[in-house]
């Protein structure tokens, strides 16, 4: 990880700079646990990829952790001032409920990743990955 002079203040940062982060980080396990169950194709990934990226997915995930209470106080109140962020865009392809939960799980996976917490930054992604292979029947991606 690079070194910065400034020290970022994560816990003040607004939950949308949190989601653009963690829209990044997410994106990136996500190609790369993609490519290490063999799709390689590149139309395939793209197709596989939205299980786990689009906002209906995502926020599948982040009611999954918060129905199994998976997550810490702390990162609730990360997802709930994600969830509640107003971003001033229109959600294309999906309800504004469905995007507000799919930033909020982007704001707790951007938090984790900003905070440096490596370990449970891999135990949530993991554990999304186990939801979405069972929202999907149990096909391994």
């Amino acid at each position: 990880m690079l070194e910065y002079e400034h020290h970022l203040e994560v816990k003040q940062l607004n939950s949308l700079a949190l989601a653009y982060m963690g829209d990044s980080v997410y994106e990136v396990y996500v190609r790369e646990h993609l490519l290490q169950n063999g799709k390689v194709k590149p139309n395939h990934l793209h197709k596989e990829a939205t299980h786990y990226v689009s906002a209906k997915a995502q926020s599948s995930i982040i009611h999954s952790l918060l129905e199994q209470k998976l997550l810490t106080d702390e990162e609730i109140a990360v997802v709930m001032r994600g969830r509640n962020a107003k971003s001033g865009t229109v959600p294309k392809n999906t309800d504004v409920q469905t995007y507000r939960y799919g930033t909020a799980f982007e704001a707790l996976i951007g938090y984790l990743y900003l905070m440096r917490q490596e370990e449970r930054l891999e135990e949530i992604i993991e554990k999304s990955f186990e939801i979405v292979k069972d929202k999907k029947g149990g096909v391994t991606t």
